[in-house]
């Protein structure tokens, strides 16, 4: 009878509650004459999640009252994006929630409102992962005509 033997060994990330991964190593191991076995170890160390990353675009820079401008977002997270909210950061410096987008693509259609020519209006997303960190992209501008 021919006896082998195998070694193995891998390590691979194990999520647990709140987006948080520990590294577990499992080591598997066949032993001729005692059947072989199989051993899991959980190690600690950091995390290693990283907050979303997220970039936002529009179809243009400008335009009249009523004009529909589309937003797009591009989000990256290291495990998943949960959701990108849509944002327009008023002139008193705070958001307003317009709309949120939980898959891809990130995008929200946008009617501009009838205010004075030359106003410039600040819009952002806000992405987030599911462990609830989140990201706000750079302010883009629209300049209402």
């Amino acid at each position: 009878m021919r006896t082998r033997r195998y070694d193995a060994a891998m390590t691979w990330r194990w999520r647990i509650g709140f987006g948080r991964t520990v590294p577990v190593l499992v080591l598997v191991m066949a032993l001729p004459g005692c059947g072989g076995g199989l051993y899991l170890g959980i190690g600690g160390g950091g995390d290693g999640d990283q907050p979303p990353a997220v970039a936002l675009a529009a179809s243009a820079s400008e335009g009249l009252p009523g004009a529909v401008v589309r937003l797009v977002a591009a989000a990256t997270d290291d495990f998943g994006v949960d959701q990108v909210t849509f944002l327009r950061r008023e002139a008193n410096g705070a958001d307003t929630v317009l709309a949120t987008d939980t898959a891809e693509p990130y995008q929200l259609d946008i009617t501009l409102p009838g205010v004075a020519a030359g106003t410039v209006l600040r819009y952002l997303a806000r992405a987030r992962d599911d462990a609830g960190q989140s990201s706000d992209s750079a302010a883009i501008e629209i300049t209402v005509r």
